[in-house]
């Protein structure tokens, strides 16, 4: 590797001298597209320390965390109250939606999104009503909402595990006849929040008051628990735990001020929304279910005395699902119990682990797996793929078409280069006449697959599709008009987004899931790449197609766990040694702006700053100040941006969409996305939008740029792993320089930290689910 002009040369892992820099916010990140950038910490709840507090205990280890990197206390915090307010402001769009047509994007996916929980909610008031067919959610679905709602009426006990017949799923509509023409994609506006009445903003004001906590909170707490939350707060104060933000300990010290000698660690309300709360932080993670121990043992460093009883209750009470996965008991389990006791080493059993979950989540993974099986066992051979297939540019290609040709469901994996070969069988499918669309993750993967298909209609967005905004629309049945759909970036896709787009497919339409497997995960909770890549539910195809250049060669080495110094005659890649953050920044901001715009002819605006968490002394927050300074300095009076500012927009829980500022008046921010014009009102301004000179890889996963620049100060060590260097380091086109101050960290971090498991269940459902040879 060599340096730029001006530049230290270096290598990766230089012993290089540097100094401790351990801010509070300084570490890793969760998995964030979806945080409302910038927000601030939720203010804290006064505490009455007269009373012993439950809280005094330390935080639960990762039982409660784990999405691809573990961080600060405080960097998890900001993730998971930026997610939280995302999903809030989601909650609150209007209710009644416009028809598709005039829906905008951000609009229409909220929407979407709002719907299936709203069926979700429908189901559980529905006593006795069969599910209709339709929905998506039959099967293994209704068995799990049966069971539920034996659980609320007192039918059966909660602590009761749920069957899983594995059932094939029934035809859900025939296929599409006809596709209708392409509707004109839509400006993206931001949907206005629901407007609480003052009555129930004044109410929650004065418990707020009573209980020593911020007025603040007023506002988010209706948005969270209704009209209806002051009288909720009154009486169970850990409701407040439903707030952004709020964490146990300020709950905790906002119920002694209100039920004073009344209040105590084991409080069945305290201990019901502990768990809640735990489920959702690990939701906001990656995780789409909880180990019942590791439950327990976060519960008794909450300072719960009874753990167990605590879990049952929440259980009884409808807080958490709790599922078994492993074998089931069965009649011969007191056999076997005599056989162990006796010293009997041949009877043995695998152990049970008993998982809980929230109903959003388990209802999104049941869904999910029978579509994807309805996709599977409807697939029908359609057209001759030979020829197809035999004029493909590449072998890796040919066999993709030849594998789709045969298969309701494909999973195709592959790195940066590998992307052309979804673009071949999108060629190829509508070259046979058939309605094929590639969908991806970004406005800027979509661009690229529009270019290697050569037909910017070929190409959209998974927003766009969803929202009606761009691709073919929806048939008469509310399917999607489609025969193939490709999705790229498919590691992006979280188990709500995927459950709604499987949804949306019909009866004999083929579903390719094509990704990077060694990217950082989803936004979102779950890990559904990963998961049907492990059930091997079905066909896989490998990429044979390497990465080019410099760069390509120092990202598959990182993929194995390999950090190789490689040949850059062309100062592909550059290492950039730093003694400590400030010297980083410094750094950053010299690449930026001048060496890599003199060496390279590449402009700053489209040079990407990547670094690992939002805080610390070489954040994003520092780098962006520094970077503005720099490149567009100015007063911000449009909210604190200027015309000109590079900022990153997060329309909607788990998408964060680049942008540049162009004006802004009464209606509020005007911002340019990628060629859309995209308005975010005044009052989203703060809590949606902010400086994207420098994002995060979580934010910047699926996007890639002429030159990057990825920064590693001393304080980022803890939240490097594999897969956050391999996204990271990938970003670049032309040219990757790193800002290096870790040390060993970095070649540590390469070989020895790989992506943290997230607790999903969707694997164990695609294996429960008959293949189609065994369901003939």
């Amino acid at each position: 590797m060599t340096a730029l002009p001006g530049e230290t040369p270096g290598t990766v892992g230089t012993d290089t001298p540097q100094d401790a820099v351990s801010p509070p916010e300084a570490g890793a990140e969760g998995p964030e597209h979806a945080e409302a950038p910038d927000a601030s910490d939720a203010p804290a709840v006064s505490d009455a320390s007269d009373s012993p507090d439950p809280s005094d205990a330390p935080d639960a280890p990762d039982a409660s965390e784990g999405g691809e990197s573990s961080g600060t206390p405080a960097d998890a915090d900001d993730d998971a109250r930026g997610d939280a307010e995302a999903e809030a402001a989601a909650d609150a769009a209007p209710a009644e939606a416009a028809p598709a047509a005039e829906l905008s994007e951000a609009q229409a996916e909220l929407a979407a999104q709002r719907e299936l929980r709203e069926r979700i909610e429908k189901r559980k008031a529905e006593k006795t009503a069969p599910i209709s067919a339709g929905t998506g959610l039959s099967g293994t679905a209704a068995d799990l909402l049966a069971a539920v709602r034996a659980v609320e009426s007192g039918e059966k006990a909660g602590t009761a595990f749920f069957d899983r017949p594995a059932a094939p799923p029934a035809s859900r509509r025939p296929a599409p006849a006809a596709a209708q023409p392409p509707r004109t994609p839509a400006p993206e506006a931001v949907p206005t929040e629901r407007t609480a009445t003052p009555e129930a903003l004044d109410a929650v004001r004065a418990v707020l008051t009573e209980g020593g906590a911020p007025e603040a909170l007023a506002r988010p707490a209706v948005g969270a628990l209704g009209e209806q939350a002051a009288e909720l707060l009154r009486t169970d104060p850990w409701q407040l735990l439903a707030v952004p933000g709020v964490r146990p300990e300020q709950a905790d010290g906002f119920a002694r001020a209100l039920l004073g000698a009344g209040c105590g660690p084991d409080d069945d309300r305290r201990t019901a929304a502990l768990v809640g709360w735990l489920l959702e932080r690990a939701a906001l993670q990656g995780h789409t279910a909880l180990d019942a121990e590791a439950a327990r043992t976060a519960l008794a460093e909450r300072a719960v005395g009874d753990p167990d009883a605590a879990v049952r209750d929440a259980v009884e009470e409808g807080v958490a699902l709790v599922f078994q996965e492993g074998d089931e008991p069965s009649a011969d389990d007191g056999e076997a119990d005599e056989a162990d006791e006796a010293g009997d080493a041949d009877v043995a059993r695998e152990p049970v682990q008993v998982l809980l979950g929230l109903d959003r989540y388990a209802l999104a993974e049941e869904s999910l797996a029978d579509g994807l099986a309805r996709l599977v066992n409807a697939c029908e051979k359609a057209a001759d793929w030979a020829e197809a297939a035999a004029a493909a540019p590449g072998p890796s290609a040919a066999e993709l078409i030849r594998t789709t040709a045969a298969a309701g469901l494909v999973a195709h994996s592959g790195g940066e280069a590998a992307r052309a070969e979804p673009a071949a069988l999108i060629a190829a499918a509508r070259s046979l006449g058939l309605r094929a669309l590639g969908a991806t993750h970004s406005e800027d993967g979509r661009r690229r697959l529009a270019a290697s298909t050569g037909d910017p209609d070929t190409a959209v967005t998974l927003s766009g599709l969803l929202s009606g905004a761009q691709g073919p629309g929806r048939d008469e049945d509310g399917a999607l008009a489609l025969d193939l759909l490709v999705v790229l970036d498919a590691p992006q896709l979280d188990v709500e987004g995927a459950a709604v787009l499987v949804e949306a497919l019909a009866d004999g339409a083929r579903l390719v899931l094509s990704g990077d497997p060694g990217v950082l995960g989803s936004a979102g909770a779950g890990r559904v790449f990963a998961d049907v890549l492990a059930s091997h539910a079905c066909p896989q195809v490998v990429s044979r197609t390497p990465d080019p250049g410099p760069i390509g060669e120092l990202v598959s080495g990182i993929g194995i766990g390999e950090l190789n110094q490689v040949d850059a005659p062309g100062k592909e890649v550059v290492i950039v040694p730093v003694r400590d953050a400030g010297e980083a920044v410094h750094r950053t901001v010299q690449l930026v702006a001048d060496s890599v715009p003199r060496t390279f002819s590449i402009p700053a605006e489209e040079t990407q700053v990547i670094t690992v968490g939002h805080g610390g002394a070489a954040g994003t927050r520092a780098l962006n100040e520094a970077l503005k300074q720099r490149l567009n300095p100015g007063p911000g009076r449009f909210g604190g941006f200027d015309p000109g500012d590079r900022v990153v927009h997060v329309p909607a829980p788990g998408r964060a969409v680049p942008g540049v500022v162009r004006s802004a008046d009464a209606e509020g921010l005007h911002l340019d996305c990628g060629g859309v014009p995209v308005v975010v009102p005044q009052e989203r301004v703060e809590s949606s939008v902010r400086h994207g000179w420098a994002l995060s890889a979580h934010q910047a996963a699926g996007m890639r740029w002429p030159a990057a620049v990825v920064v590693l100060p001393g304080d980022a060590a803890q939240g490097l792993s594999r897969p956050w260097v391999y996204t990271a380091f990938g970003r670049g086109e032309r040219h990757l320089s790193v800002v290096h101050g870790v040390d060993q960290a970095l070649p540590h971090a390469v070989a020895q930290v790989p992506a943290q498991e997230r607790t999903t269940r969707l694997r164990a459902l695609l294996e429960a689910l008959p293949t189609p040879d065994a369901a003939s």
